[in-house]
């Protein structure tokens, strides 16, 4: 008998045991990201400290914008945090994400080497720093990974009146082969170089070859402040209003994908646009310098 009541016991215990590790893995989901909410430094700030509120931990997947949302179309992770709102609504619209939250912003800036022999520094007007960029067919890099960056370069090569050209390649990232369709100036693989890769190696190519380059200010503010060997290349354009960088965050729709973990996606958005987590972003800071600014509420009142 004593011993029947020991299995019993031992049983319960288990089974007890089991559940709570089942109960762990369950506070687990998994994002994708665009590079620059990683490359900036932000995350390392911001996951923990929604891990101590809610006990949810977030696996990391950081790549272009237009991957993420692949992975999220995909129904390969539970929620996605990027930076391209027109393709972020028709995400929603299209009821692959059940609803966009508006985290945070910063901006895109033009960069390129101190000598600027485009002439564009102090340039408020983007398409106007771009076309005088392709008139003397110096260097450009462009990250041509589907990225928001490259989505946002498009748009503003686009917006220049320039007779554009379109190309798809193959790009491959972690071993996997994606092509990528793009509009790009005339001088493809001459004076324009494509590269398929992230924010980091583009502006780290950049650097080198004292190239101009479009980047997100939270980005270029990490490897040009935030590192030992800094890159070499200035802000010679901002300020204009195409230049607008919002992020925002899109739990996976459950009624498209059953097995994504939406009640912990929702939390995890909720919390990012929660006071908490407003305030997070909005102190982040890389030597004094504010890499985000938070979209969801006045911080300052909460």
């Amino acid at each position: 008998m004593k011993r029947f009541v020991m299995k019993i016991i031992l049983l319960v215990l288990t089974t007890c045991f089991i559940s709570n590790i089942s109960l762990a893995a369950e506070k687990i989901i998994k994002m994708s990201t665009t590079t620059s909410t990683q490359a900036s430094g932000l995350l390392d700030v911001l996951l923990p400290e929604l891990e101590k509120d809610t006990g949810i931990k977030v696996k990391v997947i950081a790549k272009g914008t237009g991957a993420a949302i692949r992975d999220g179309m995909d129904g390969n992770v539970d929620v996605i945090f990027v930076h391209a709102q027109a393709r972020e609504e028709k995400f929603v619209r299209d009821g692959f994400g059940t609803r966009r939250y508006a985290v945070m912003h910063n901006d895109f800036v033009i960069l390129g080497p101190q000598k600027d022999p485009a002439a564009i520094k102090g340039l408020t007007h983007a398409a106007a720093a771009l076309k005088k960029i392709a008139a003397t067919r110096t260097g450009f890099v462009s990250r041509g990974d589907d990225s928001g960056t490259h989505t946002k370069e498009q748009a503003l090569w686009e917006s220049t009146g320039l007779p554009l050209e379109k190309k798809t390649q193959t790009i491959v990232k972690k071993g996997k082969k994606t092509e990528v369709s793009f509009v790009h100036p005339p001088g493809l693989g001459q004076w324009y170089l494509s590269i398929g890769q992230g924010m980091g190696k583009a502006l780290t190519l950049a650097d080198e070859k004292q190239a101009y380059i479009l980047a997100d200010r939270g980005t270029y503010i990490k490897y040009k402040f935030g590192r030992d060997v800094p890159i070499d290349l200035a802000v010679l354009c901002e300020g204009d209003p195409a230049l607008a960088n919002p992020y925002g965050v899109i739990p996976i729709n459950p009624q498209k994908h059953p097995h994504v973990k939406y009640e912990l996606s929702k939390s995890f958005a909720e919390w990012l646009v929660s006071g908490k987590g407003q305030k997070v972003i909005n102190n982040y800071r890389l030597l004094g310098k504010q890499l985000f600014y938070p979209d969801a509420l006045n911080v300052s009142k909460n």
